[in-house]
């Protein structure tokens, strides 16, 4: 079986709050559900815009099939730092899940496909409302 380690935050990420707790949980549920070996989560550290554990778990890679993230919201905010990471991977042929998306990414056409739903998300607040 694969084995994967998982990533949460014990910070808000774009606008969101959830508990360590429910984080795994939701993880978990994913590894069962796509047949990967869930080692224990790390947890980011709290201080804003901080990839540490991050790139912690990216440098013991070798180990491991790859990583689920809580959410690819999780992933750095700054487009060059995250193609940074989708090369380390690629370059490794490792995956990256993102547990409450549904998705992974192993390819360069899945990383393009994670980087269009960031810049979708990104632009959303700037996009004008309608009351009703």
């Amino acid at each position: 079986m694969n084995k994967v380690r998982g990533y949460i935050f014990s910070r808000p990420f774009m606008g969101e709050r959830v508990p360590q707790h429910v984080q795994n949980l939701v993880i978990r549920d994913y590894c069962e559900r796509h047949q990967l070996q869930f080692l224990l989560s790390a947890t980011e550290y709290a201080m804003p815009n901080c990839h540490l554990i991050f790139e912690q778990i990216l440098s013991e890679l070798s180990d491991l099939h790859g990583l689920v993230a809580y959410s690819l919201f999780q992933l750095p905010e700054s487009e060059g730092r995250r193609e940074h990471i989708y090369q380390r991977l690629r370059q490794q042929n490792k995956s990256l899940h993102f547990a409450v998306e549904g998705l992974s990414a192993n390819t360069e056409h899945a990383f393009a496909r994670i980087e269009t739903l960031w810049r979708i998300r990104q632009t959303l607040p700037h996009c004008a409302t309608f009351d009703t």
